[in-house]
């Protein structure tokens, strides 16, 4: 193998070492990568089906049940109502008619599974997406 044969592989390695590891790092940041959608476009069918996806809204009233960790309640943007299933402490500020955001997936029996509940941490705010999805559904922010 000639010098310049030599320099030509060593080139060719680099970039292709530099594209595999642009690729995993692509790959990486799009699975970790997690959507907000609201209970009317779930409704809709326009959240994904296998990965993780944030919901958001208002805990609907009457709709909180709890058995021992096991907490189930509906959220709402007002239009459309999702179920949500979640085990595990709830924030202290979790509560019904107020602002919450659950990141989870949707179950084959349309329940949203939640891994992880977010609740409001003030009188006036409310996650910026749940805000918008109630705009969009035609209500006032509470």
């Amino acid at each position: 193998m000639t010098p310049r044969q030599r320099r030509v592989a060593i080139v060719l390695g680099i970039v292709a070492a530099l594209a595999a590891a642009t690729a995993l790092v692509i790959d990486a940041l799009r699975s970790n990568m997690v959507f907000y959608y609201s209970p009317s476009q779930v409704a809709a069918q326009q959240a994904p089906g296998g990965r993780a996806f944030r919901v958001g809204g208002l805990v609907a009233p009457g709709s909180v049940r709890r058995d021992g960790l096991q907490v189930r309640f509906v959220v709402t943007d007002t239009v459309q109502m999702l179920p949500v299933r979640y085990e595990g402490l709830l924030p202290d500020l979790f509560r019904e008619g107020k602002g919450v955001v659950a990141q989870g997936r949707l179950a084959a029996d349309g329940v949203f599974v939640a891994q992880e509940v977010l609740a409001k941490h003030d009188e006036n705010y409310m996650p910026p997406e749940a805000a918008d999805a109630l705009q969009r559904a035609g209500k006032e922010q509470p």
